[in-house]
């Protein structure tokens, strides 16, 4: 057996080597590579991949593959062609949710020391999944009023929200969050989501944050908006990564490099969920002792927190790196010093 792993995912290469199969005589071969050498050569007769978002996995990287297993240690899946993994019977796992309260942490964070007024401003938040129902969580919690708009969870009958529409959170909110997937099919495509006339609509002087997914704001036109003096950006992810818009750099209120999730927790859930998928699917036992377990709602999170969570991180030391290094993008975010999350030791 032959398992081909991204090299910038921690916590990984001294489990793996400790791995064994269920009954204990088949072989595990292990190979660690840089996402920028993952070809169809490195993984014609690998049996499961182990990649981040940076490996594309599609027919271009899989066709005539011995691949079987995709796992991402990531939340995100828009770097993989799902329908023909599916077609081809290659099963994908990702790390859903793993990472979800270190974005959580940095968008409160970034918000709050923007000036966000928990007593006396709204949030809109689009998307409820994961991510997004933590960052509500924390608001609310917190005292500040937030509204949602997740037009699939409403269609599904998902009644845990009042959702609103998406010209409602933006007409109505002080700040707005993104938390949706990267998609541009289906009945609510996210790609520019969010462009001209999305941005037209919003409060003046309101925040836009995004940490999703780059494409899902068209960058050019949000560029243009805070131009114009309409608001504020808080920027996370980008169209283009690594090559990025330097207006729109230069622009933005808060410019970071991909790593509103790059949480020490939130990377060892990923790893802790790749072994397990990695396990479950190819029948190897992997110790993972020591990994970050799932996350736990703080029992004690109320309207003092807010202190709590501008201490644990300050998301203007990673935006300082960005702007002296903007065409470090890719190696700022590789060489990550992982931040703690708020909350994490309290349950």
């Amino acid at each position: 057996m032959k398992i081909v792993i991204d090299n910038k995912i921690p916590f990984i290469r001294e489990r793996m080597e400790a791995c064994s199969s269920s009954g204990g005589e088949e072989k595990t071969e292990v190979v660690y590579a840089d996402p920028a050498v993952f070809s169809r050569e490195l993984v014609k007769d690998a049996d499961a991949l182990v990649v981040r978002t940076r490996t594309t996995c599609d027919s271009r990287l899989l066709e005539e593959s011995g691949v079987k297993l995709v796992v991402t240690a990531t939340i995100g899946t828009d770097h993989i062609d799902l329908p023909w993994c599916a077609a081809n019977g290659i099963e994908v796992r990702n790390a859903a949710g793993c990472n979800a309260p270190g974005v959580a942490q940095y968008v409160w964070s970034s918000l709050l020391r923007l000036g966000f007024d928990i007593s006396g401003h709204r949030l809109g938040l689009v998307g409820y999944g994961h991510v997004g129902s933590i960052v509500a969580e924390w608001g609310r919690r917190m005292g500040a009023e937030v509204l949602v708009c997740d037009p699939p969870r409403e269609i599904e009958g998902m009644t845990d929200n009042d959702y609103r529409p998406l010209r409602d959170i933006l007409e109505n909110c002080d700040a707005v969050t993104l938390h949706t997937p990267l998609t541009r099919d289906g009945h609510f495509p996210t790609f520019h989501m969010i462009g001209e006339t999305e941005l037209g609509m919003m409060r003046q002087g309101a925040v836009l944050v995004n940490s999703s997914r780059g494409p899902v704001v068209d960058n050019e036109a949000w560029a243009e908006w805070l131009a114009n003096g309409k608001g504020k950006a808080v920027v996370d992810v980008w169209e283009g990564e690594p090559e990025i818009n330097r207006r729109l750099l230069s622009l933005s209120s808060v410019a970071t490099p991909h790593i509103a999730g790059y949480s020490f927790e939130g990377k060892q859930r990923a790893t802790r969920m790749a072994l397990e998928a990695l396990e479950e699917c190819l029948g190897l036992k992997i110790p993972k002792e020591g990994l970050c377990g799932d996350y736990l709602s703080p029992h004690d999170l109320d309207a003092d927190s807010a202190s709590e969570i501008t201490a644990s991180y300050d998301p203007f030391s990673d935006d300082r790196k960005l702007r002296d290094n903007p065409s470090d993008f890719e190696k700022l975010r590789s060489d990550y010093a992982y931040r703690h999350e708020p909350f994490i030791f309290k349950n």
